[in-house]
């Protein structure tokens, strides 16, 4: 049984250092390293990773999205099997240091693929290994990194709060430079040079990380998290047909203010959460019927505390939040895909000698980010707050929302703009001719990557604030990867999107985003379908939004791991 010192830090081992002491920042900084690091090396590949399947596999563009889009979904997918590890078995240190060596192995083969072997099948493996070294890095790294702060101390969960939107701003700093940089040397010196600087980042990256080890506060892993929720359902459905008041009345237990007396309230991992009246069937989970009274040992597929039913609560409570976000993924993704073809038409000279890479312009999107985050948390938020009384300015599910706003208006900019695209090369006579550079400046693509930038400082920033302060304790590693995951699941949606649209509009005789020619795939059609959906999605995310209950925390209740003795008697 842990001491009173160590009252809500059990679940940590922690490694003493006179820095770690100072704050959560002087730790989370040689996080950040490993994390620019896997930023700068994943978006200087999947920026550009179309350009290669077009290019140089000589893959037709729709093909080559869908390619990208499956990629990019199992890099986002794997971060749920790594998480499920991490919170499980290796701890979350363990799993990034695993994981970036996975990766960074990825990164030298992919390298070769593209330089000394050129193989296509060793590319295909070097991207999927790729993606496998992601599903341990993705959903860790954030998390780790927000563990080093102390929730129980105002000033440290003060900075947490602001962490989110500093440590966006930084990943997004090294995807930015990526995008100029890397794709740069891809497309004029060589796929080898440009993918050999990724490795070298990645294994400096490495060793920065290596050099904090004594500096982290380091998680110990507490066992398969889906047991605990699987608990509560089993509990459930074995005392379907007990009712609460009947049994309040015939038994009590060690009763704890601010709960209901008939619920079972045992020593949660850190804090004890409050109990809510949505979901109510779970309840009968905390329920103490004749069976345990009468037993001398707690069965754990019987009876559950209320926090840990409370627990299975905000995980489904995120579950339609993340259905509702799925579309805004499918907008982000045709950054990576068809606005990189759209820039490859038109005029893309900066003075009589320099060729701005198409995929390069994926930097605007990062530039919008830079500014735009510390102008939310320095600008926006303490002006909001004036009105709305929030600490925040706004709820998070208020700043997704925003988001998920704009994203339908990135869609109806980007149509307009692809339909004057087209009207210049049918004007010039160019329409048959893909390959033709259209007189019109790839300028006009930059407020469809500006909104996105927007837009993304608004919805993935509140995502990742969601998943990490709803999710319990002891999923808060899956809770990173159901986040990212839904940039996964979000391609897979826009590739089926894709192919729904090829069969409809070929069988109306007229197929939209078929072959190679840009300017004959009515891609502002498609535009338009993605937002009209988008729409959609929008008006289910508010009717969402009203409903949701967020995490109540009794603060004065905060308990250590392993203090799991449960106390309860019959009424005489």
């Amino acid at each position: 049984m842990p001491d009173s010192s160590t009252n809500s830090k059990s679940n940590f081992l922690i490694h003493h250092h006179p820095s770690t002491l100072k704050g959560g920042w002087h730790a989370a900084i040689f996080i950040i390293f490993v994390e620019v690091a896997e930023r700068f090396a994943y978006q200087g590949l999947a920026s550009n990773l179309i350009t290669y399947l077009t290019n140089v596999l000589n893959e037709p563009i729709t093909k080559a999205a869908k390619d990208v889009n499956t990629w990019v979904g199992a890099s986002s997918l794997f971060p749920l099997l790594g998480g499920f590890i991490a919170d499980s078995y290796l701890g979350r240190f363990n799993t990034i240091l695993l994981s970036s060596l996975i990766y960074l192995a990825g990164m030298i083969f992919l390298t070769l693929s593209v330089s000394v072997l050129r193989h296509t099948w060793l590319f295909f493996l070097a991207l999927y290994v790729l993606a496998i070294g992601d599903g341990g890095h993705k959903p860790c790294v954030q998390t780790f990194a927000a563990d080093q702060f102390d929730e129980d101390t105002p000033e440290e969960k003060d900075a947490k709060s602001s962490f989110f939107n500093w440590w966006y701003l930084g990943i997004v700093a090294g995807s930015t430079s990526s995008v100029f940089v890397v794709i740069y040397l891809q497309d004029n010196v060589g796929w080898g040079v440009g993918l050999g600087v990724l490795s070298g980042v990645l294994a400096l990256a490495l060793a920065l990380f290596l050099l904090g080890i004594k500096r982290y506060r380091k998680e110990s892993p507490a066992g398969s998290p889906f047991t605990r929720l699987a608990q509560v359902f089993v509990a459930a459905s074995r005392k379907w047909r007990v009712h609460d008041t009947l049994l309040h009345n015939n038994y009590c237990y060690e009763e704890e203010e601010h709960h209901e007396p008939h619920l079972l309230h045992l020593q949660p991992k850190i804090h004890t959460l409050l109990h809510t009246h949505q979901y109510r069937f779970l309840d009968k989970a905390a329920i103490i019927d004749d069976n345990d009274a009468k037993s001398k040992t707690r069965d754990p597929w019987r009876l559950c505390s209320v926090t840990q039913v409370e627990e299975v609560k905000l995980v489904i409570r995120l579950i339609p939040i993340w259905l509702s976000c799925l579309m805004f993924t499918v907008v982000q993704a045709q950054v990576h895909t068809y606005f990189i073809k759209q820039g490859a038409t038109m005029i893309r000279s900066i003075g009589p000698h320099f060729q701005i890479p198409p995929a390069s312009l994926q930097g605007l999107v990062g530039l919008t980010i830079l500014f735009a985050v510390p102008f939310y948390d320095r600008v926006f938020v303490p002006l909001a707050r004036k009105f709305t009384g929030q600490h925040n300015g706004i709820t998070v599910l208020q700043r997704i929302g925003v988001g998920l706003f704009l994203s339908i208006i990135n869609m109806i900019v980007s149509a307009i703009v692809e339909t004057k695209r087209v009207g210049v090369a049918r004007d010039h006579g160019l329409i048959d001719d893909p390959k033709a550079v259209l007189p019109m400046s790839i300028w006009w693509l930059l407020p469809q990557y500006m909104i996105t930038g927007i837009s993304d400082a608004f919805t993935i920033v509140g995502l990742q604030e969601l998943f990490y302060d709803q999710m319990p304790e002891a999923l808060r590693s899956l809770g990173a990867a159901a986040y990212i995951s839904i940039v996964g699941v979000g391609s897979f949606v826009g590739n089926a999107i894709i192919v729904i649209v090829e069969g409809i509009t070929s069988r109306a005789g007229n197929k939209w985003l078929e072959g190679n020619n840009l300017n004959r795939a009515h891609l502002d059609y498609f535009y338009w379908v993605l937002a009209g959906l988008s729409a959609l999605n929008l008006c289910v995310y508010v009717w969402l939004a009203k409903f949701h209950v967020y995490k109540k925390i009794d603060e004065g209740h905060t308990r250590d791991q392993g203090s799991s003795h449960h106390k309860y008697r019959s009424r005489v």
